[in-house]
């Protein structure tokens, strides 16, 4: 449904019969497509429930339109809080790239299969594309642009390269930060568990051994990860 028949709706909706309108805007014409009818059902399912305060709230199309289609989002990524307004539908992994410029995170299969996006939300690592931005409200976003202090390297990238734990470095950023995660939750006492706690994070280029090599010594280290 646009944004104009929302609009021409809204207006044309007072004083009538709110739900005979909806009935005969909603008539399914067979040659419609069955996502494009639901999305119109959808739509006007919750401009049926909408309060009055919120349809008399836009002075314009505009501000109308974004209510229904932005909510806000508090965030603190990297150390620095963020007040946004997002589509429900846009993933941690998006927004991070597409919205804050943080490209560090990296895209690759957007199906939670290959770990390349992997950041941690309050101390814990997660698939980014496959969370949404706004199930992550209120809470701590790290990713691999936010381990260095400073020129200072965190142990863990320091360590990937001693042990030349990448080669194309595409899928780096997400190994590091799924690596420190494997060390804080403890899943890093032997190789073999570094290996199991680790497959979840794909390296096209083969440089596992390198990779364990990397979080053994950061784990027998015991610097603070």
């Amino acid at each position: 449904m646009t944004q104009s028949a929302i609009i021409i709706f809204l207006r044309q909706a007072e004083g009538l019969n709110l739900i005979h309108i909806l009935i005969s805007m909603n008539t399914h014409n067979k040659n419609d497509g069955r996502r494009d009818f639901l999305k119109k059902s959808t739509a006007l399912a919750a401009l049926a429930i909408a309060s009055p305060a919120i349809i008399k709230a836009g002075e314009n199309d505009e501000n109308i339109a974004a209510w229904f289609e932005k909510v806000p989002l508090e965030l603190e990524i990297n150390g620095q809080a963020y007040k946004l307004s997002v589509e429900p539908r846009v993933t941690l992994l998006d927004l991070l790239r597409e919205q804050l410029g943080l490209t560090g995170t990296k895209k690759g299969c957007d199906h939670g299969q290959c770990g390349c996006c992997t950041v941690h939300v309050d101390g814990k690592r997660i698939n980014s594309c496959l969370s949404l931005a706004v199930m992550n409200h209120g809470k701590k976003v790290t990713t691999i642009e936010g381990l260095a202090k400073g020129e200072e390297l965190h142990p863990m990238q320091e360590a990937f390269m001693k042990h030349d734990g990448f080669q194309c470095g595409y899928c780096t950023p997400g190994q590091i930060m799924s690596a420190i995660g494997c060390i804080r939750e403890g899943h890093a006492n032997t190789a073999e568990d570094v290996r199991e706690y680790m497959s979840g994070n794909i390296c096209r280029c083969g440089a596992y051994p390198n990779i364990v090599d990397a979080i053994m010594e950061v784990k027998k280290g015991g610097k603070t990860v």
